[in-house]
């Protein structure tokens, strides 16, 4: 992982964790009718509606980012990383390929051929 790739992916999880905050601040659509009976609300910092504003404002603007970070990440991952997905990786890392010698007869293709006891293809023999 080089320079570019771990400062991107720090922003990304700073954003996300962000979002998330930002997100739970909000007061939901039921809140307003709370505002109607003096819940006071309006000597907040940001004004009687300017918390809404400002929280959705920074939401959408975080969004914006996550979703370029993200972009990021992905376009990165494409063009420097390992061919293959993550799954085909880790299996071929822990198990290379096994290749048979140069004189090795080749292995029989297609159907199963019947057990030297006389059992069928995946019968445990008694």
């Amino acid at each position: 992982m080089n320079y570019f790739e771990g400062f991107l992916l720090v922003v990304h999880v700073g954003v996300a964790l962000a979002i998330c905050a930002f997100v739970l601040l909000q007061h939901g659509k039921g809140a307003d009718m709370g505002a109607a009976f003096g819940s006071g609300s309006s000597g907040s910092l940001f004004g009687s509606a300017g918390s809404a504003n400002f929280l959705s404002h920074t939401t959408a603007v975080l969004a914006a980012v996550f979703f370029i970070t993200s972009i990021g990440l992905t376009w990165y991952a494409a063009s420097h990383g390992k061919p293959g997905g993550l799954m085909e990786r880790s299996v071929l890392d822990k198990n290379p390929p096994v290749t048979a010698p140069a004189g090795a007869p080749a292995a029989p293709s297609g159907g199963t051929q019947p057990a030297p006891d006389g059992s069928k293809a995946g019968e445990v023999p008694k």
